[in-house]
């Protein structure tokens, strides 16, 4: 049976994919990306906003036309499926199972059933994390260290989608960065709905500093890169590590929605905008050279021009190196779905813009700042009509953030590090040249 998995949303429902995808291999399924010669095609889905449960729904509806070929089942897993189970039952008839985030372990039995009629799968117990196929381009890879959260944003729907906060055992994560070291791996980007909670639930203690400084001693892997760590959450002990540690990068990704505090309460948030001043100051006074990502949220209801002109102020005297900004989008079954004074799509959209046009410049004056100088990247690939490769820093996660475009006297491999001299700086983007130590 060919199998054609399609992962859609955030880099945490690719590794649940990597999951279920080895555990159907496992199982004798045979993957492809020919749509046309598909038996089975498996759809993990978003619905984290509205944007995201559009295209999820678009590409269901998009591979139900398989059916009119040779498809015989397709399988709906994810948020998607967790939440509107009876929807997609009733409205899309031509999807043939739905799995919740809870039954991810059974994808064997339930793909079995509706393929086979009737067969329970093969009981092989594949649950170990280690077994995963992996979809990325193979150097850099997510490790998901924990799932659900037990934080209640008004905003935010997975706690219901999800459930509460449930940390990866360790040994688990150890030997899962053990194996994708020895499939060439050298970037382990550390992930989970919030990463700075790991192990309170196992351990009765926040564990994250020991688990990067455990992985980092694994042979092969390069950097450690951490995602969704909240502000509140973020302990001198983790600042230590991250400024000692050679592999854990100088980055972090902090999430903090918003700059004003009347938003931030109405959020449900637990940091004030003097809490996040206090982090950001912390890190910067350990790492002087850290790069700290955020996103924030505009329109959330009841949000003024004078909040939005706080965020604005805020923004622009953090001076964040990497920004991400997001309209509010209105979400059944949160408490902020219901809340007065909700904002028109247009002011959401026009305050959006003016973050990003104050971001852009801040990025592009922090971008000239390195020039000249020499930096470690990690090359991601080629662009042949340009002649020139594609790499990133430690200041930079794939996907998200910016490039740096390098022009090489010599072939590169990807996945290779090297060293480049910056001899130019766009808005989000820099140029430069590799240094041949060769010659040296």
């Amino acid at each position: 049976m060919n199998l054609l998995p399609v992962s859609l949303g955030c880099d945490k429902n690719l590794v649940d994919s990597e999951h279920m995808i080895a555990k159907l291999c496992a199982a004798g399924y045979t993957l492809t990306d020919d749509e046309d010669e598909a038996d089975v095609v498996l759809i993990n889905t978003c619905c984290f906003i509205h944007d995201a449960k559009t295209e999820s729904i678009d590409t269901i509806l998009e591979m139900a036309r398989l059916k009119d070929k040779r498809l015989k089942a397709l399988i709906v897993c994810g948020c998607l499926a967790q939440r509107y189970r009876e929807e997609i039952k009733k409205e899309i008839p031509e999807v043939d199972a739905i799995v919740g985030t809870d039954e991810a372990d059974r994808i064997v039995e339930i793909t079995d059933r509706t393929v086979k009629g009737g067969d329970e799968g093969t009981g092989d117990g594949l649950h170990n994390s280690s077994k995963r196929i992996i979809t990325t381009p193979g150097h850099y890879e997510y490790l998901k260290i924990a799932e659900g959260c037990d934080k209640h944003c008004t905003y935010c729907i997975i706690p219901k989608l999800r459930g509460t906060y449930r940390s990866v055992p360790m040994e688990d994560l150890l030997e899962e960065g053990e194996s994708l070291a020895k499939r060439g791996v050298k970037e382990l980007i550390i992930v989970a709905q919030e990463t700075t909670l790991y192990g309170v639930d196992l351990y009765g203690e926040k564990k994250l500093p020991e688990l990067l400084c455990k992985l980092s001693g694994i042979e092969g892997i390069r950097w450690i890169r951490i995602l969704y760590a909240y502000p509140e959450e973020i302990t001198d002990e983790l600042i230590e590590v991250m400024s000692t540690n050679p592999k854990i990068c100088r980055y972090i990704d902090m999430p903090i929605q918003s700059g004003s505090d009347g938003v931030l309460g109405r959020m449900g948030r637990l940091t004030s905008s003097r809490d996040i001043r206090d982090v950001i100051a912390r890190l910067r006074d350990k790492m002087p050279d850290i790069c700290i990502r955020t996103t924030l949220i505009t329109g959330f209801p009841g949000e003024t021009s004078k909040d939005h002109e706080e965020t604005y102020r805020f923004v622009n005297e953090m001076e964040f190196d990497r920004l991400g900004v997001f309209t509010y989008s209105a979400e059944e079954g949160t408490p902020a779905y219901d809340m007065k004074d909700q904002i028109d799509e247009e002011v959401k959209k026009e305050r959006q813009a003016e973050l990003y046009e104050l971001q852009q410049a801040i990025s592009y004056e922090t971008g000239l700042t390195f020039i000249g100088k020499t930096m470690e990247v990690m090359v991601d690939g080629y662009l042949p009509e340009d002649d020139v490769y594609v790499a990133r820093s430690y200041r930079d996660a794939p996907d998200i953030d910016g490039m740096i475009f390098v022009y090489s006297g010599r072939e590169l491999e990807t996945g290779d590090m090297v060293k480049v001299k910056i001899r130019d700086a766009k808005e989000y983007d820099l140029e430069g040249e590799l240094i041949d130590e060769s010659a040296e």
